[in-house]
């Protein structure tokens, strides 16, 4: 097995998910990759198991191909609130020459 050097930044206890959260950096011969990664534990939890879990998530993501978006689409611009499409026009209607047709 290889050993692929990691980087653990800013290692939280978010009380509010009773996680551990940190910004891991996986290594490797061919890039360099971070991910977000949290894991379930108790506050009481000592700092090496912390990481121990934080590390084993990373390389997970990193292993089986989560790191690579390639398959994904690529995310499509919201269009603005109250702006139009582009290539539609606005239809102006005409309320006199309407009521004028049905009048007759």
């Amino acid at each position: 097995m290889q050993t692929v050097p990691l980087q653990l930044s800013d290692v939280i206890y978010n009380a509010a998910t009773q996680s551990f959260e940190a910004l891991v950096t996986v290594h490797d011969s061919r890039n360099t990759r971070s991910y977000a990664c949290a894991i379930d534990a108790p506050i009481d939890m000592t700092f090496e198991n912390a990481a121990r879990g934080l590390a084993i998530q990373a390389m997970r993501r990193h292993t089986h191909g989560r790191a690579d978006a390639t398959h994904m689409p690529a995310a499509a611009v919201p269009q603005r609130a109250g702006r139009m499409a582009t290539g539609l026009r606005r239809m102006t209607i005409d309320r006199f020459a309407t009521l004028t047709a049905r009048a007759a």
